[in-house]
């Protein structure tokens, strides 16, 4: 398929009412509204065409930028274009799912994740917090830096509920990865769920609701999972 082609087809997929929900979770014009199953049905037509999945993201469309994330080859990604795909996800679906599945599996994740987790602006910093729990979630222990990630965990429990909004969405995300995929951070994660409590995030006009780390944790403990890798973090 064509880029125009595409973007036809993605027009085509549309409603209003899916874009309206997309609105009220934070998503920014430009967007047709297509439903995250349906974008998935389009991946086999794109995922072999680099330079396609490079213009979908380009084009500053969500909904053309979410199906780039789930068809390109994120090995062949530089750390410029991340980096310059992170300054572009416009909202938390972007900056926390497709940008950090994409930097985790790419060779640059774990730089990426602590440049960006330093960054001033708040979805560049989800997008790293994020990216490091996505490594964490792939990634096999001994490969992991354990001593960097019990920084990151020491830097949630005592910053969390100072963060930006997003950010603390994101950190939290971050604290359950470490308790739940990296069996020898396990009791300290949950040692800073416990600490941390409930984190409030403003979800906007929706019902969601946000993790409580502990929880989740233990449900993971309960179900026999701590440690248990994923085979890929895009989705």
């Amino acid at each position: 398929m064509t880029y125009e082609e595409t973007m036809r087809q993605l027009a085509s997929m549309g409603s209003e009412q899916t874009k309206k929900t997309f609105l009220n979770h934070g998503a920014q014009e430009p967007l047709f509204g297509v439903k995250i199953g349906d974008l998935k049905k389009l991946v086999k037509a794109v995922k072999k065409d680099q330079a396609l999945a490079y213009a979908l993201y380009e084009s500053g469309n969500s909904d053309a930028m979410y199906l780039a994330g789930l068809s390109v080859d994120p090995g062949a990604l530089t750390m410029e274009r991340l980096r310059d795909w992170a300054l572009r996800a416009n909202w938390y679906l972007l900056a926390e799912t497709t940008v950090p599945g994409l930097a985790a599996e790419s060779p640059h994740g774990r730089a990426l994740a602590m440049e960006w987790i330093a960054s001033p602006l708040e979805l560049v910093a989800c997008c790293g917090w994020s990216t490091y729990a996505n490594l964490a979630s792939i990634t096999p222990d001994g490969e992991l830096d354990l001593d960097e990630l019990r920084g990151l965990l020491r830097l949630a429990g005592e910053s969390i509920h100072s963060e930006r909004n997003r950010v603390r969405y994101a950190m939290n995300a971050f604290v359950i990865a470490a308790g739940g995929y990296v069996k020898p951070l396990h009791a300290e994660a949950k040692a800073v769920a416990e600490t941390i409590g409930k984190v409030r995030v403003d979800v906007g006009n929706t019902a969601c609701k946000v993790p409580v780390a502990a929880d989740d944790i233990a449900k993971l403990e309960t179900m026999d999972r701590i440690g248990q890798k994923r085979k890929t973090c895009i989705c």
